[in-house]
């Protein structure tokens, strides 16, 4: 008789997980050596050190085998590792408190992009601004509002287009 697989999900720091909470006790009562897991799950999100990263660890209570998968980190953590920043503006309207250029925003797009509802790359470019937007960051060294007029009047086409090719 196979007992059926349980699915726990976390957020954790990339790198950092503990076998304190929220791990302990959510893998401890499942008969896991808890720490074969945290290593594993600092292993698979080190390149992610710093960002809230979500994490499924899925076990098989009869057998105590497990199986961890790594999800992406949030929008705005991707933009804070990218500006190089603590965090996003408290009063993003009056109060800037980092810049990216076009390249780095593709950059997070291109990660994001299996969870964006975009189309297209120009399209999950303008979703990731739209998060610099709430966050206070500017783009190339202006408000991403007049970004994103940019990206409409073609500005940049030609940095999609040599993106897409490379793809």
């Amino acid at each position: 008789m196979s007992t059926e697989k349980r699915v726990v999900e976390l957020v954790i720091s990339g790198g950092q997980a503990t076998a304190g909470p929220p791990i302990g006790p959510a893998l401890g009562p499942l008969g896991l050596n808890v720490m074969a897991v945290v290593n594993k799950i600092n292993e698979l999100t080190k390149e992610y050190a710093g960002m809230k990263v979500p994490v499924r660890v899925t076990v098989d209570p009869e057998t105590k085998t497990f199986e961890v998968s790594v999800g992406i980190p949030t929008t705005s953590a991707l933009i804070v590792k990218e500006a190089e920043i603590q965090k996003g503006s408290g009063k993003p309207n009056v109060e800037r408190v980092g810049n990216l250029s076009m390249q780095q925003i593709v950059k997070i797009a291109q990660i994001k992009r299996k969870e964006l509802l975009a189309k297209n790359l120009r399209s999950a470019v303008k979703e990731i601004i739209g998060s610099c937007v709430s966050m206070g960051i500017t783009i190339e060294g202006k408000n991403p509002k007049d970004a994103l007029k940019e990206i409409d009047e073609g500005k940049y086409d030609g940095l999609f287009e040599s993106i897409n090719k490379a793809a």
